[in-house]
């Protein structure tokens, strides 16, 4: 399975492009919508996008997403239920991305790990961007 959503209850919690994804043309997983687009970039050898900056367009955004990518180790994320349940949990490898998008979620390294990672910000400290659960 190449790209995963984990959902429970109509609320998407994450996606997930497994390692060795691939597509033949540039492909953007994430609801339009949403407001972290996640996707992968492909085109021929040849391609040149033209110089270019973007439209400073004024967003707002209700929901803090977080999107990670793999590059050595392997790391398990967890998913809870609003009652604190356990969900899921994935198991990352080298060259898996994730976002994750709303709900409750836990990170365990199994193996040392590095990842590149992207979220939202400005980051405002671990006290205010950050809601500890407790899980069952």
């Amino acid at each position: 399975m190449p790209y995963e959503v984990i959902a429970f209850d109509g609320t998407c919690y994450a996606e997930v492009i497994w390692a060795g994804t691939t597509v033949e043309k540039t492909c953007f997983f994430s609801d339009a919508g949403s407001s972290f687009q996640f996707g992968l970039l492909a085109h021929e050898a040849g391609f040149i996008e033209p110089a270019h900056t973007h439209h400073p367009v004024k967003r707002e955004i209700a929901d803090l997403q977080q999107m990670f990518v793999v590059q050595r180790g392997v790391v398990a994320v967890a998913f809870y239920k609003p009652d604190g349940a356990l969900l899921r949990e994935v198991t990352l490898r080298a060259g898996d991305a994730i976002t994750l998008v709303h709900g409750a979620h836990s990170v365990r390294v199994i193996e040392d790990m590095q990842c590149v990672s992207v979220k939202q910000g400005p980051f405002l400290g671990d006290q205010l961007d950050k809601i500890n659960v407790t899980t069952r």
